[in-house]
């Protein structure tokens, strides 16, 4: 039996169908608001990546597994052809899907993310969730004193905080799958290869604080992407739609409509 993420609907049911994937230690919940305002013209779906948030965990955590994921939920949701949208990992997750199913993407969005290698840049997180003991924390409030010395940036902090939960009887957990995660992280920020040209629109969103995006990046991206359209997000980190959600969501209206 396949496995099915936990997911999310929003909008009427007869809308074009929209997809949005998270980044890595994401969930569905990040999207929410979002999704909200996106689901008066689309019916929009959000989902938890394998081992993330409540989906199930499993020791495959690479971009092949996550794009057959979204595969598998487009077909039980019954939809042939779909936007489909992916921050960071997501986007990445996005492009893979479209080199491998092109025909199910009517137009591809992906959100603060190149194709290319990243530096890691996540090793904090996973030294904090396996040095901090969650298992002897009382209350949220500990596990965010807990998790300051590795987190001084509230932003970052709270980001660490969602990817945990209670335990039964006292004491926290992961939600994520910290050893899949781990053991897939080098092609999580590595170079994503490509079998084919993808001609359907591709739009690509940066926030103007990053530097995910930089320009150098395009020649790549136009070899694989060649219709793809460049936008900015102002004062926007990588977080573009939680930065400026107004913003990033009046650069989706112009792309979408």
């Amino acid at each position: 039996m396949t496995n099915l993420v936990n997911y999310r609907v929003y909008g009427e049911a007869n809308s074009r169908p929209l997809y949005i994937l998270h980044g890595i230690f994401g969930m569905l919940d990040n999207w929410h608001l979002a999704a909200q305002q996106l689901a008066t013209d689309f019916r929009v779906i959000t989902f938890d990546a394998r081992n993330h948030g409540k989906s199930f965990h499993d020791p495959a955590s690479g971009y092949l597994a996550m794009a057959e994921d979204l595969n598998v939920l487009m077909h039980h949701l019954g939809d042939e052809q779909a936007i489909i949208m992916g921050h960071s990992m997501g986007g990445k997750t996005a492009m893979f899907f479209a080199d491998n199913h092109p025909e199910k993407v009517e137009q591809l969005i992906v959100v603060d993310i190149a194709p290319k290698r990243y530096v890691p840049g996540h090793l904090g997180y996973f030294k904090a969730f396996k040095e901090v003991p969650l298992h002897q924390l009382n209350s949220r409030k500990e596990a965010e004193e807990a998790f300051l010395p590795y987190a001084p940036d509230m932003g970052v902090r709270q980001f660490l905080l969602k990817n945990i939960e209670p335990i039964p009887g006292g004491g926290y957990t992961t939600k994520s799958n910290l050893e899949a995660i781990e053991m897939a992280y080098e092609e999580i920020i590595g170079e994503l290869s490509f079998k084919q040209v993808f001609l359907r629109r591709a739009d690509f969103i940066a926030g103007s604080k990053s530097g995910y995006i930089k320009e150098d990046d395009k020649d790549n991206i136009l070899q694989y992407f060649p219709t793809a359209q460049f936008h900015v997000v102002a004062n926007a980190g990588h977080w573009v739609h939680a930065e400026n959600p107004q913003g990033f969501l009046a650069c989706l209206s112009e792309i979408l409509r």
